[in-house]
């Protein structure tokens, strides 16, 4: 129950989010965000009750995906824009790089302050940040896992996964980051950079409209598939524990995430919400799949589980980095994040 409340905690600040998305993806085609002052535009959405309409629209979108079964359209159209939106990032990053004070955001992001390596808030906000990106709860890979063929390889999909996870991070960094300092923005403003620096990028490109439609287009499928797994989740958990039907468990989920995440539309208010889950409520979830997983059901079988699709055998460092490195890690992550 707890790595569900982890996923469902998720779902309430992502639906806000994924709203503010939706906006600017509207401003993109009105052309309302390349004409007005970035900062303003955002701004406006981001105040008590600020964003009710588009923050509706992506709940309703969301839930009625998973009643009315489209995630196999949704997956087709992934396969076109993720790849295609990888591409606008390397792109925007060139173009950014040509930007006046760019040097600085590579300076800020490249350059190493070894002494944060002793600071507790560095560790604990990176596995925070790990556990949150790479839904490491317990619950969201349960569910999809349970869909997976058998002919499926499991560590092989798990590292590419990391891999590609941290390639995107990397580009949006270096896309976004120098342009934060080209523009003299707050570079400690967090998700709210993606909506302030790019379409003020995009309006310096040729053909910028085009650019900014496509991307905010391509961050709403991300968005909203990744919204459509935290729902999955607690959904098919519901369904199964007090076999409720499965529309009324998708109603249930969607009332209480928007009926939670209307009082968090302010910016301050989400950015809390979303450091307490994944900082409080999630690691304590991963603690306790990280548990179950590598002592209760044990190692021989899970790693009879893991070699199924595999052609490689599995080596017995995976069960005992789980056992003795990840298990304390995650451990000691909890405990430091309560201190």
């Amino acid at each position: 129950w707890i790595p569900l409340l982890g996923s469902l905690g998720i779902a309430i600040g992502y639906a806000i989010i994924v709203g503010w998305v939706v906006r600017a993806l509207a401003g993109s085609v009105t052309g309302a965000i390349l004409t007005a002052d970035a900062a303003a535009y955002f701004s406006q959405a981001t105040g008590e009750f600020g964003s009710v309409p588009w923050h509706v629209l992506v709940v309703v979108t969301a839930a009625g995906i998973l009643m009315f079964g489209a995630t196999k359209g949704i997956e087709k159209i992934n396969k076109v824009l993720m790849p295609s939106f990888f591409v606008l990032f390397a792109v925007l990053a060139i173009r950014v790089a040509f930007l006046p004070g760019a040097v600085e955001g590579y300076k800020f992001l490249f350059t190493p302050d070894w002494s944060d390596l002793l600071k507790v808030d560095t560790w604990v906000m990176a596995m925070g940040q790990a556990f949150f990106s790479l839904s490491i709860t317990g619950s969201g890979m349960i569910v999809y896992g349970a869909y997976l063929k058998k002919d499926a390889d499991i560590p092989g999909a798990s590292l590419r996964t990391a891999f590609f996870d941290t390639l995107a991070a990397m580009l949006s960094a270096v896309a976004i980051i120098p342009a934060v300092f080209a523009y003299g923005l707050d570079v400690a403003r967090g998700p709210s950079l993606m909506f302030l620096t790019l379409p003020a990028v995009f309006q310096q490109m040729p053909m910028g409209q085009l650019f900014a439609v496509f991307f905010f287009l391509s961050v709403f499928f991300a968005g909203i598939t990744s919204l459509i797994n935290m729902f999955e989740a607690v959904v098919e958990s519901w369904q199964s524990h007090f076999n409720l039907n499965r529309k009324l468990a998708v109603l249930l989920c969607s009332a209480i995430t928007l009926g939670v995440g209307l009082f968090l539309e302010a910016e301050p208010n989400v950015g809390q919400w979303m450091d307490f889950i994944t900082i409080g409520v999630v690691p304590i979830g991963a603690v306790m799949g990280a548990v179950s997983v590598y002592y209760v059901l044990g190692w021989p079988k899970l790693r009879q589980e893991l070699q199924l699709g595999r052609k490689k055998p599995i080596s017995a460092a995976f069960g005992a980095v789980g056992r003795y490195v990840y298990v304390p890690l995650t451990i000691l992550v909890l405990i430091l994040g309560f201190a």
